[in-house]
């Protein structure tokens, strides 16, 4: 914060040993405030190689999350306010979004970690407690001086829902001097913030073993036997645009990499057209992680996936039975109930935001209580990066560039909440349009032709 343009700063200053709070007005210096001494952060069970640093409950108790985080309390005497929230939907963690902090009117948060130097990954946790609109809340976040999240909207961002939980972490960020440098800037009324985590990653010591892969080395059409297309007209599903096709012009293995190519065409009652991919029959698995390597296009209107749907999609259906036509069916209940797991979501409107979703029937879209994180990506249209999720019988973990972003327990509670208990297989496609493609606005005719670029699938298990 400028304290040139007149606004107070509140200084949050934690280490994995204690938390210090100062707090400077106007051009003073920090004054030491009542220090509190509070125990570190352990490391997390949320992943082998990712170790927990700071974990803190902003106007809370202490807390322990369902990946295994322990939570401080926030016992920080700070010139800011603590509320309390009620009823947040969206997360396993609820009680984790019932107490927050925001601004005053006349202050931003500011927030220094001394940290190791390295390489760390943030993740903010929020919730919009009042009943506003889209737009009446707005703040940046930077951290190390720059801005990584841009005018983030709480309401906006969990699909125009108060009471929402949002999980948004940015990856990769450098600490060179020994502190860690966080700012909350308001642009338009106060920021908010509900629990914070820092994590350092390091490289995964496990054994896993490859079994199952593509690096799409022969050049022409997809490898016949380890993929199969969905040849489907428009909006079959989500009120997609496109068309898929099993034409070389949509999907071909070129100089190394699977194209996955959107065009604007005519073709049969189609305006455009493109592929959808998947792997079922051949890589078909229970448990185990999948890496995918790719480069996703740039575009108002694109609507990017990499994902998973169960291979007997019938197994928890009660509304029709096997051979019926399920996938955009508005009676037959195979999905949400035998469960969808997204290992990329990605829509051309909001460019450099990257999704991890898990459907199920006890959690989806449709009751509100879709369980789902982001991450800020980094120039995804540019350069490639690896998506990756870890499945076992207790988690689902999806990662951006090997820092997990999103984590999904298995509460023990039914396959309503848990149906991931039946192998599932890979899906590669490249809508346009869509009930989320379009939402940001109407298709950018001139983007096209556009491609996905895939380098490689793989698919590992654990050694046993």
């Amino acid at each position: 914060m400028n304290n040139a343009n007149g606004k107070n700063s509140t200084l949050l200053f934690i280490s994995a040993f204690v938390f210090l709070l100062l707090f400077s007005v106007a051009a003073c210096k920090p004054k030491l405030n009542d220090p509190k001494l509070l125990e570190p952060a352990p490391i997390a069970n949320l992943h082998p190689y990712a170790q927990t640093v700071i974990a803190l409950n902003f106007g809370g108790p202490e807390y322990k999350a369902s990946d295994g985080v322990l939570y401080v309390a926030d016992s920080l005497n700070i010139d800011s306010v603590v509320g309390s929230s009620a009823e947040i939907k969206g997360s396993q963690d609820a009680a984790l979004f019932r107490t927050y902090r925001v601004a005053t009117t006349t202050n931003n948060l500011v927030l220094q970690f001394p940290l190791d130097n390295g390489r760390y990954a943030l993740t903010f946790k929020f919730a919009e407690p009042d009943n506003i609109k889209v737009g009446e809340r707005q703040f940046d976040i930077n951290v190390e001086g720059k801005t990584v999240i841009s005018g983030l909207d709480i309401v906006l961002a969990r699909d125009n829902n108060i009471l929402s939980s949002l999980v948004r972490t940015v990856t990769g960020v450098e600490v060179t001097d020994g502190a860690l440098n966080v700012e909350l800037v308001a642009l338009k009324g106060q920021p908010i913030i509900h629990a914070m985590v820092i994590r350092k990653t390091a490289n995964d010591p496990r054994n896993w073993q490859l079994m199952w892969n593509d690096e799409f080395e022969q050049d022409g059409l997809p490898d016949a036997s380890k993929w199969q297309h969905n040849v489907w007209p428009a909006r079959k599903v989500n009120s997609e645009d496109q068309a898929y096709t099993n034409r070389e012009k949509n999907a071909r293995v070129e100089n190394g990499m699977l194209i996955i190519e959107a065009h604007k065409e005519k073709f049969e009652q189609a305006e455009y057209t493109s592929a959808r991919l998947h792997n079922s029959g051949s890589g078909d698995f229970l448990y185990g992680k999948v890496e995918v390597r790719a480069r996703i296009p740039r575009g108002q209107g694109t609507w990017s996936a990499i994902w998973m749907l169960p291979s007997n999609p019938y197994k928890y259906a009660t509304s029709c039975a096997p051979g019926e036509d399920w996938q955009g069916s508005r009676t037959c209940d195979a999905w949400p109930n035998s469960g969808e797991i997204d290992i990329l979501e990605h829509v051309g409107y909001d460019m450099q935001v990257v999704h991890g979703t898990v459907h199920t029937k006890a959690y989806y879209w449709v009751n509100g209580e879709q369980r789902k994180a982001s991450v800020e990506g980094r120039n995804v249209d540019k350069e490639f990066h690896l998506y990756s999720m870890e499945w076992s019988p207790e988690h689902i973990i999806v990662s951006f560039d090997d820092a997990p972003y999103f984590y999904y327990k298995n509460e023990g509670s039914g396959w309503q909440a848990w149906p991931f208990d039946h192998p599932y297989n890979v899906i590669l496609n490249l809508a346009i349009g869509g009930s989320w493609g379009r939402a940001g606005g109407p298709i950018d005719a001139s983007i096209f032709p556009l491609r996905m670029e895939v380098d490689y699938v793989r698919i590992y298990q654990l050694a046993e």
